[in-house]
């Protein structure tokens, strides 16, 4: 019988996890998990019909993989984002199954929303390319792209989403209700944003191609 040192099974787990994580995602079965665990609220090909519920097409793979393992509980601690439905949707999902998921829906192509209100969006385009100075709040084309289509793996594609989400996921980083940002960033950024800024935002992210 063939013993193995400590050193030597960490060694193999940690080839095994690495092996893992950076095979090709599996976008058969993330399609099939897609139809049968997240199409009710996201739609079958990402682009949600209902506002309170954001659009996955086209969106960044490392993105919504993260954003998946971060609904889930692990190691007795709870998650790093609390929401009871969505917790209850990837419980039982593996990280093979959440990357193929997310490079599922990432292949789709997206069906954009659209702005609403032209003052808005004009205010919202000032907030999203300058900033504002006074206020301290920067502006999102540095980390979210001039097109918002976001850097692959680091900030995610907001261009065409809901306004109304955007507008939610805002004010809980405001609140401090949505913590999953890496170093706060998103937190340091909506804290020192109006109502009446995000609404804007939010409008002219959702017109933004």
């Amino acid at each position: 019988m063939i013993r193995l040192s400590a050193f030597a099974v960490a060694t193999l787990w940690a080839g095994a996890a690495i092996a893992q994580a950076t095979a090709k995602p599996d976008l058969v079965k993330g399609q099939q998990i897609a139809n049968q665990v997240c199409a009710a609220c996201h739609a079958a090909d990402g682009n949600s019909p209902a506002a309170a519920n954001p659009k996955l097409a086209g969106q960044i793979p490392e993105y919504l993989h993260k954003q998946m393992a971060n609904f889930k509980a692990a190691g007795g601690r709870k998650a790093e984002r609390e929401n009871a439905v969505m917790a209850g949707m990837v419980a039982a999902l593996s990280e093979t199954d959440m990357r193929g998921v997310a490079a599922y829906y990432a292949s789709q192509k997206l069906k954009p929303a659209a702005a609403r209100s032209k003052d808005l969006a004009a205010l919202g385009q000032k907030l999203y390319r300058g900033g504002n100075v006074a206020s301290g709040v920067p502006a999102c084309a540095g980390c979210h792209g001039p097109t918002g289509a976001g850097v692959p793996s680091q900030y995610p594609r907001i261009a065409g989403q809901f306004a109304e989400y955007i507008e939610a996921q805002l004010k809980a980083f405001r609140a401090g209700s949505r913590t999953n940002d890496p170093n706060g960033m998103m937190r340091g950024v909506a804290v020192r944003m109006n109502d009446h800024e995000i609404q804007a935002l939010a409008e002219y992210v959702a017109g933004l191609r």
